[in-house]
């Protein structure tokens, strides 16, 4: 395994164990890749850690800052010997009136990681429900919640991010039977119109072959080693965005 994807997962689960131990992950929800491969052992990497907040971001994002500062960084000096710094992402790409950036870096000797945290808003249909990993509690989305926002992150999104759509493929069995009529609501709450959601499926379609190769370069440097075997030997990134293809044609309304 390539020693950067080890120590950032490593870090990455360290990081999201103190958060939910400490009062300020209480009702803080996990979502997006990490928490697919923290609670459900998703073959991915993950490249951050998202959170789902419904309250104010820029108070939650201050909160967790000084967790970081106070706690996050001195048990990684203790614990595992990095030194680190945090600090709120500023910029025209932290520029959201729906999500705040932070930004925590660790080094030691002449290895450095990045673990960057996003606090976001999606729209929820469902309760939270509770994981554990490793004894650790964990609040999140409902499975249907999950696999429903990164369908909506794959037609929100400005710049399309393909590893949501290696999600979409590997957890599409986790749409609810009625996932029609709950992404429905949702594209009506986020006022994603008909036409908007048309011209990203119009461009993953006519696009393919950039596409497929974006999908399979995040196979080649995101996934471990022997998945990325199995997905290659079925067709690679062109075969995922294929079946993603299909599923969005099956579960969004028409």
């Amino acid at each position: 395994m390539n020693i950067g994807l080890q120590e950032t997962d490593r870090l990455q689960r360290f990081v999201a164990r103190l958060i939910a131990k400490s009062p300020a992950g209480v009702n803080l929800l996990l979502i997006g890749g990490f928490r697919y491969r923290l609670l459900d052992n998703s073959q991915p990497f993950s490249v951050d850690i998202d959170y789902h907040w419904g309250g104010d971001l820029e108070a939650k994002q201050r909160e967790l800052l000084s967790l970081c500062r106070r706690t996050i960084l001195g048990q990684a000096r203790r614990e595992l010997g990095y030194e680190g710094s945090a600090a709120a992402r500023t910029g025209p790409d932290a520029d959201s009136p729906n999500a705040r950036f932070m930004d925590l870096r660790f080094w030691k000797r002449n290895l450095q990681v990045e673990v960057p945290l996003e606090i976001t808003q999606v729209v929820c249909l469902d309760p939270p429900i509770i994981r554990t990993a490793a004894g650790t509690v964990h609040p999140t989305l409902s499975d249907a919640d999950l696999i429903e926002s990164k369908i909506l992150a794959v037609l929100n999104r400005v710049f399309l991010q393909h590893r949501d759509l290696v999600d979409v493929f590997l957890y599409g069995d986790k749409l609810a039977p009625d996932a029609p009529g709950r992404l429905k609501e949702k594209l009506a709450r986020l006022q994603l119109h008909p036409q908007a959601v048309r011209a990203r499926l119009g461009d993953l379609d006519g696009n393919g072959e950039y596409h497929g190769k974006a999908i399979q370069k995040v196979i080649d440097e995101q996934v471990e080693a022997v998945a990325a075997q199995q997905l290659n030997a079925g067709g690679g990134g062109k075969a995922v965005l294929d079946a993603v293809l299909n599923l969005l044609t099956r579960a969004l309304p028409q």
